[in-house]
């Protein structure tokens, strides 16, 4: 992507950041549009940070360009840049007021103290700590210090806020309420956001678009449902949410099916959802979108396994995971959501696997199926 594209806000073409022989980032091509919500999701390793750092000017490209609303600004000083990064140490100074604190920027910038305190003002209110102003960070839970910081970027009146796993920090009921925070936050005041997390819920529940890393380069982008729904690569299917992946092999094929032959019979595919859809592939399909069923028990038309066994039971709240070892000795996983009408399995119970055709999703049996599954989450 050598140009913007209308509207877009950033563009990285061909970003590469090299140590020696190692490529942390492989010759990115990415455009964020203005304004948008944007996720950089992957594990450890894969990249993210060190894209967001080159973005803040702190890191140095190897090659490729960094553009930001038609200004080239590879080799700008991070000062110079129209950007603020919140990291997940929110690194406020503890000697000052939350006030103080906020105003830092615009009053290093040479603004009148009256007209600094009115922005701290709104600032404040934006992030609902206007009661706060007074105290100091220590005084401050958690979630609190990260709106601060929050405050603290957004005040500077950024093109863009880059947002470095900003929740890590928090626990797992303050992270979900910051993630509301944060999208409340981005949509009034309309600014593109960058955020980068391993956290899969995370980039989920808050982005417009995701684009998922791996090895330094870009496996796929879209919006999380589509994303979640149709994912292109054995590693999205992993790593953004559960798969089940079966072996199989293309029996026939037309226009609107694909029909695929597995190791106790044939299950059918929408074309439009076959990324492969000639010999080997692998059959994908969401744990969620699986039923199990009595063996022979008639039901809706669709998919069918036979001859499962329930091997393992765990109940998680809203639905029960099961997992079934199939006759070919691979252990396939189904979510049951818990409801009252909801039939209960137990360990050795015979079972047949069922799903609607138009959730099953074909990928290319050359990639590794294991993918994204042996991944730290930090």
């Amino acid at each position: 992507m050598a140009e913007d594209e209308p509207g877009a806000d950033l563009t990285l073409a061909g970003l590469t950041k090299k140590y020696g022989d190692f490529a942390a980032v492989d010759a990115l091509d990415l455009t964020v549009p203005a304004g948008s919500f944007f996720a950089l999701l992957g594990p450890s390793g894969c990249g993210k940070t060190t894209t967001l750092r080159m973005v803040a000017g702190l890191e140095v490209p190897t090659a490729g360009t960094v553009t930001l609303a038609g200004e080239d600004i590879t080799r700008l000083k991070p000062y110079r840049r129209p950007v603020n990064t919140v990291f997940q140490s929110y690194a406020l100074f503890p000697h000052l007021s939350i006030r103080d604190n906020v105003a830092f920027g615009p009053r290093r910038k040479g603004i009148s103290k009256q007209e600094a305190a009115a922005e701290v003002g709104r600032m404040l209110d934006l992030v609902e700590l206007s009661e706060y102003g007074a105290r100091r960070p220590a005084q401050l839970s958690g979630g609190q210090q990260q709106r601060v910081a929050l405050a603290r970027a957004l005040i500077n009146s950024p093109r863009v806020l880059l947002l470095d796993e900003p929740l890590g920090a928090l626990d797992l009921k303050l992270r979900r309420q910051m993630q509301l925070e944060l999208k409340r936050i981005q949509t009034d005041v309309g600014l593109t956001f960058i955020h980068v997390t391993h956290d899969q819920e995370e980039a989920m529940t808050m982005a417009d678009t995701v684009a998922v890393m791996n090895q330094g380069r870009i496996e796929q982008l879209g919006a999380p449902e589509e994303l979640y729904d149709l994912p292109r690569t054995t590693f999205v299917a992993n790593f953004l949410g559960r798969s089940n992946l079966v072996a199989g092999s293309v029996a026939a094929k037309n226009a609107k099916t694909v029909s695929v032959q597995v190791e106790n019979g044939l299950v059918i595919a929408p074309t439009a959802r076959a990324v492969a859809s000639e010999g080997k592939v692998w059959v994908g399909v969401r744990p969620e979108k699986v039923h199990l069923r009595e063996p022979n028990e008639d039901g809706p038309a669709g998919n069918v396994l036979h001859g499962g066994v329930v091997s393992d039971v765990s109940f998680v709240g809203v639905s029960t995971e099961y997992l079934v070892r199939m006759p070919w000795g691979q252990e396939l996983t189904v979510f049951e959501q818990n409801h009252t009408s909801s039939r209960r399995f137990r360990p050795g119970d015979p079972v047949d696997l069922t799903w609607a055709d138009e959730h099953t999703f074909l990928l290319d049996a050359a990639q590794d199926a294991t993918a994204g599954t042996e991944i730290d989450d930090e």
